[in-house]
């Protein structure tokens, strides 16, 4: 081997350095233009439960099933009138038919047919709206927290309808008043990897099985907050399906605190001491659930947020861990509309302080909690119904939903407009509301503390 040939390998030998850099450029270059685009995920439409006329119930007539199926003291009963009325429902929510009878009966049949009114009721209320046959759906999606039959209530929807047999199936339970956008999430990844696909949603709670009748105080606060309700939501990541859908997914973003056993064990099923089952909310709710929602907070501003005030939002937090300055909480109020879960009006007053919004802001939350009461996971939906209903979804909007709940949990979906949403949908559940049922007498004042001394 001639001189220079050697001095040319001893070259390339001394600069190993080039071929690895030029080796990592070409992967990059290849994963970067191979990469298969993310899939757009679009919501076609979504259904409302609407309880019967008959199923209203106001606060007095509530506290009479009560005290006739507890046999509550009526110290226990004031007790539970003052939390009903500072967690902001009003005289006319909607209970389970079962519970309307004259002798009440608590038993698996009840909760079975509770829950069949009720997700049949939106189902088929969704599949009018959208004329989707439901031997087209292929992702199906249930979730429930309390009630869990056998066979499973997604299994019971397959029953039904008459789905195909190779309709991929889940059934979630346990994941509290979160479930509903989870569910979406669990949707949103299954649509990238099943091209061309419908996904169906269905939210609720079975408040039949989840009734409370024994004497622990701590596990009286749901039966004071839930009430029927649940709703089917319709997605779709087919191309073809733009034209015709409201809204396009951007973001979901969710923080889970189980980790921790004080954040675990703020809301918790359990027997109290005559064996009865019941949800405990304990005092650590409130710590559990500020944690949760700032730290949902700190993970959605970066993918929402303006440039100016991620800067601020960044300088903040260099600025505190040094000098020790006061959190600064970013402005999230440019955000079209705002849809938090509604876990209750103190939940919700507090959401307003921190963050800043508006009282038009907050009315379809507060006005939806004092119609309808707390419906868990579907909630959400009837929010988001009520600002369809009232005009206010234009083009290009962005809508943030977020719910929070057990575990403890604080999810966030952002969602764009498609198009100007129609506000005479008669499909809708505010649709025939009188302004007797929808004031805005609204109590922005109620304390943000428990609803009974825990």
């Amino acid at each position: 081997m001639s001189i220079d040939n050697i001095s040319q390998s001893n070259y390339f030998l001394d600069f190993p350095i080039i071929w690895l850099t030029l080796l990592v450029i070409f992967i990059w270059g290849v994963k970067i233009f191979t990469k298969k685009p993310s899939q757009k995920v679009l919501l076609i439409d979504f259904a409302c439960y609407k309880p019967l006329a008959t199923q209203m119930c106001t606060i007095e007539k509530t506290l009479k099933i009560a005290k006739l199926m507890g046999n509550y003291s009526d110290e226990i009963l004031d007790k539970m009138r003052m939390a009903m009325k500072k967690v902001g429902l009003g005289d006319f929510t909607y209970l389970p038919e079962t519970l309307l009878t004259k002798s009440p009966n608590l038993c698996l049949e009840t909760s079975l047919k509770e829950a069949q009114s009720v997700m049949f009721g939106a189902l088929d209320m969704l599949f009018e709206k959208t004329k989707i046959d439901p031997k087209d759906i292929g992702i199906l999606i249930v979730n429930c927290s309390v009630f869990d039959p056998v066979p499973s209530l997604s299994c019971m929807i397959v029953n039904h309808y008459k789905m195909n047999e190779n309709v991929l199936s889940y059934n979630l339970g346990g994941m509290g008043c979160t479930a509903g956008l989870l569910a979406v999430r669990l949707a949103n990844q299954l649509l990238q990897v099943h091209e061309s696909t419908y996904a169906l949603i269905l939210s609720t709670e079975n408040t039949s099985h989840c009734c409370y009748l024994g004497k622990d105080q701590s596990k009286l606060i749901p039966n004071c907050t839930f009430r029927v309700g649940g709703a089917a939501i319709l997605l779709s990541n087919r191309s073809s399906d733009r034209n015709s859908c409201k809204y396009e997914l951007l973001h979901d973003v969710h923080y889970n605190g189980a980790s921790s056993d004080r954040s675990y064990k703020s809301i918790l099923q359990e027997e109290d001491d005559d064996g009865l089952v019941g949800v405990s909310i304990t005092k650590d709710l409130l710590v559990a659930a500020t944690n949760a929602i700032e730290t949902n907070l700190t993970l959605l501003g970066p993918l929402i947020l303006p440039l100016s005030e991620k800067i601020l939002f960044l300088k903040n937090i260099v600025t505190r861990r040094i000098f020790g300055v006061k959190k600064y909480v970013p402005n999230f109020t440019k955000m079209d509309h705002f849809l938090p879960h509604v876990g209750g009006l103190p939940v919700l007053n507090q959401l307003q302080k921190i963050l800043g919004f508006s009282d038009l802001a907050m009315e379809a939350s507060k006005i939806s909690l004092k119609r309808f009461g707390n419906t868990s996971s579907s909630s959400i939906w009837y929010l988001l119904a009520y600002a369809e209903a009232k005009g206010r979804i234009k083009k290009g909007d962005k809508i943030w939903q977020m719910a929070f709940g057990s575990g403890f949990k604080c999810s966030s979906v952002i969602w764009r407009a498609i198009k100007i949403v129609d506000s005479n949908d008669m499909k809708n559940p505010w649709n025939e509301e009188s302004e007797a049922l929808i004031d805005l007498n609204l109590d922005n004042n109620a304390p943000s503390h428990g609803y009974f001394e825990i």
